[in-house]
Formats: structure tokens, C-alpha cells, sequence
């Protein structure tokens, strides 16, 4: 395994205030495919103007991020899909201790994921194994992430249906229904930002709160008892 065979894939909204940040921290990749949902023509130009050789894809609509990075899956010819939000840096060496974590783990993972410096990042299966260079986890958040193409197109991708949050938490959830591995790499580091990816202010809040509740909901309706699923949120509508 090599830098090669993996494809770094970004889906944008209106990130043009945090994208080239997160593009100029990528030192080894070479194949990168940004895919972005607001159709900014501008932000296009400018990427190609400075990043010539990084593929961007324009949607007319909003697709939603689960679906957005089913696109970039599709379209990249490499065996590995990196999925950074625009609002990620990775840190030094970053790129190297990832790929030399995927090798010793002989491609036997769905997903591998980088460690962010922020608090209450990863869900650990055994918080003992946290002194391993890497260690398996639950499931991690979905801004940093190694996808094994083979292992998730057998799984199925991210669910067309969840718009926006939550569509980690499905995936991972059938990843672990099949029996396949998610890891944490010690030594790969990123920096997130946490809500800066796009620049809409408080019209992106709105969105959120509506997006984080109907995913919510539509998670454990597919998961569990639709009627306990009814009982449990109807209180969040009418008290």
C-alpha cells in the first residue's frame, strides 16, 4: 500500500473561508476529489487555479454529505478513500503514520481514522488499549476517516436517506453488524475546527438543529421498535 492508492475526498458548502487551509496541509496525496454541494463555480476557479490537479465536481443541488461522499467513493480509482471535512488540517507527519498504520494493519479494516485534539473524540471499545500505536474503536466522528472502498461497498456506503449527522453513526453501526474493524492510528493527528466548514452563520444552525433531530430520529426507527421511537421523541414536539 502506497500514497498511490489513496484518494483524499472532501465535500464542500460554501467552505471556501477554511477549504485551502485543510488543502495546503495535504503534503502526500496526490489524488484528491472535492465535491461541493453549494455549486460554487467561484470556489472552483480558484481551487483549479491554484491546485490544478485536484478533480472538483460542482452539484446543481444539495446532496447532502452522506451521499456527497458515496459521489466522491464512486469516482476516485484508488482502492482508499482519506474523507477530510474542509474544515480539517492534518498535522505533521499526518499522511505518513496513517498509511504506515493501514500497512501493519495488513488492509484488514473498514475504516481508520486519524485523532483530532479535541476532547470526547474517540469512542473506545477498551480505553486500556489506548497505549497501542493503534487500537480498535466503536466507531469515531466522520470528519476523519480511511475507507477500505471494497469492505464499505459490501457494506453499503453511507444511507441515501440521512441528509446531514448520523450517517457515520449508521455506517459504523453496520460495519460492526458485519463484523469489520474500525481503528483509531495514535500517531496520525489532525486539527478540526468544529462548525466552521461552511460560512452560512446562523442559517447553519437552523439547518443543523432540524437535520441533527430528523436523523436522530430516522437512526433509531431503523434500528429499534418505531413505536418506542414515536413515544421516546414526541415529547421534544409538544413539551
Amino acid at each position: 500500500m502506497n500514497y498511490n492508492q489513496i484518494t483524499v475526498g472532501i465535500v464542500s458548502f460554501r467552505s471556501e473561508n477554511v477549504i485551502f487551509n485543510c488543502l495546503k496541509s495535504i503534503k502526500k496525496i496526490k489524488n484528491i476529489i472535492i465535491f461541493d454541494n453549494s455549486n460554487d463555480i467561484n470556489l472552483k476557479y480558484k481551487i483549479k487555479k491554484k491546485y490544478p490537479k485536484v478533480k472538483i465536481y460542482l452539484s446543481k443541488k444539495n446532496l447532502g454529505y452522506g451521499v456527497a461522499n458515496n459521489k466522491i467513493i464512486k469516482k476516485s480509482k484508488t482502492p482508499f478513500v482519506f474523507i477530510l471535512s474542509p474544515d480539517v488540517i492534518l498535522r505533521r507527519n499526518c499522511e505518513k503514520n496513517l498509511l504506515k498504520g493501514a500497512k501493519l494493519l495488513k488492509k484488514n479494516f473498514a475504516i481508520i481514522s486519524a485523532i483530532p485534539d479535541i476532547k470526547d473524540y474517540i469512542f473506545l471499545k477498551n480505553k486500556k488499549k489506548i497505549k497501542d500505536k493503534f487500537f480498535e474503536v466503536d466507531y469515531v466522528h466522520g470528519f476523519s476517516m480511511l475507507i477500505n472502498k471494497t469492505k464499505i461497498k459490501k457494506i453499503g456506503m453511507f444511507d441515501k436517506n440521512i441528509f446531514l449527522y448520523y450517517e457515520e453513526v449508521d455506517l459504523y453501526k453496520r460495519i460492526k453488524l458485519a463484523n469489520q474493524k474500525v481503528y483509531i492510528i495514535k500517531d496520525a493527528k489532525v486539527t478540526h475546527l468544529a462548525a466552521k466548514s461552511t460560512n452560512i452563520g446562523y442559517e447553519f444552525d437552523k439547518c443543523r438543529n432540524w437535520h441533527f433531530m430528523w436523523s436522530q430520529v430516522y437512526f433509531a426507527k431503523k434500528y429499534s421498535n418505531n413505536l418506542l421511537v414515536y413515544i421516546r421523541y414526541l415529547s421534544f414536539f409538544f413539551f
